[in-house]
């Protein structure tokens, strides 16, 4: 039933995406509402808030899933079809990445930055090609773990409210954390902390993937002696292992000095470029392709059993 839920909801999602910005815009909603109820300055009230919209929804999406299995299994395979729909976005947000590397192609830089800002919620108005390249290829990276890898691992270990669990996480991680005054950041600190657990099989599973798929000798070469120098080490992680996998330099500073020099150098390939984009899509292709089968694998093995 998991195998055949993922797949459905596969095609879907590429038949009839959601919108990610409508998607962002209800989490966003849902997580100011939360933090207006709960959020008074202390660490435990972000505990509270956070089991309330998390926990508790993956808990009742659980009890609901227990139950449909026993007294209506074909409910609870649209569940799972449903829930997944929801949490695994494949193609929210792969336009962007689609149309930037369209717009390099064409020549159209100033395109590709406007796309590239809105992707990523930051100015990109004075980066060269390059960099846009580079910055779209982390973004896809990340963005292909988020929404797709991580909450499909997730619906594989624990069902469907395992994707809720990851989905909800990862939007409070960041959300909560967005403001920068003490109150906030004291409010959002366990909502981080519970992400970076729910996070770290799953990074490394992603991560493990890349290289399997890619370049595994170089991939396994970058994760080991670069992901630790990244600022956010989760991301690094990934980032490292994407760059090693494609044999594309990622990461360094901006010459547009956009986001600082916080940005060591992460792959040991060459300057990312619009080409190493279309090794990009393969590599998410071939990724997904691989957790598929690994998940199919272990349904056959489960029934041979």
């Amino acid at each position: 039933m998991s195998l055949f839920s993922i797949i459905l909801a596969l095609a879907l999602e590429q038949v009839k995406p959601l919108s990610g910005a409508r998607v962002d815009a209800l989490l966003a909603a849902y997580a100011r509402q939360l933090e207006a109820w709960f959020n008074a300055g202390e660490h435990h009230h972000g505990i509270v808030a956070w089991c309330v919209g998390a926990a508790l929804p993956a808990a009742i999406v659980l009890g609901l899933q227990i139950a449909l299995i026993w007294f209506a299994p074909l409910l609870g395979f649209v569940l799972n079809v449903g829930v997944l729909y929801l949490t695994v976005g494949f193609r929210q947000y792969s336009h962007y990445f689609t149309d930037i590397h369209m717009a390099l192609r064409l020549g159209e830089l100033d395109r590709a930055r406007s796309l590239l800002g809105e992707w990523r919620g930051v100015n990109s108005e004075r980066c060269n090609s390059g960099e846009v390249a580079r910055l779209a290829i982390e973004q896809a990276l990340l963005q292909s773990h988020r929404h797709v890898f991580a909450p499909l691992l997730a619906f594989a270990l624990l069902g469907p409210a395992g994707a809720v669990l990851y989905r909800l996480s990862l939007a409070f991680s960041r959300l909560w954390g967005e403001q920068g005054d003490r109150v906030s950041q004291e409010f959002a600190r366990f909502s981080r902390q519970a992400h970076n657990v729910i996070d770290w099989l799953p990074q490394r599973a992603t991560a493990a993937a890349f290289a399997v798929v890619g370049d595994f000798e170089d991939a396994i070469y970058c994760w080991r002696t670069q992901a630790q120098v990244w600022p956010d080490a989760s991301a690094g992680i990934l980032l490292a292992s994407g760059a090693g996998a494609l044999g594309v330099r990622l990461g360094m500073p901006l010459q547009a000095g956009l986001e600082g020099d916080d940005r060591p150098i992460l792959g040991t390939g060459d300057d990312a470029d619009a080409d190493f984009m279309q090794s990009t899509i393969g590599l998410v292709w071939r990724t997904l392709v691989l957790g598929v089968l690994l998940i199919a694998l272990f349904w056959v093995a489960s029934w041979v059993a």
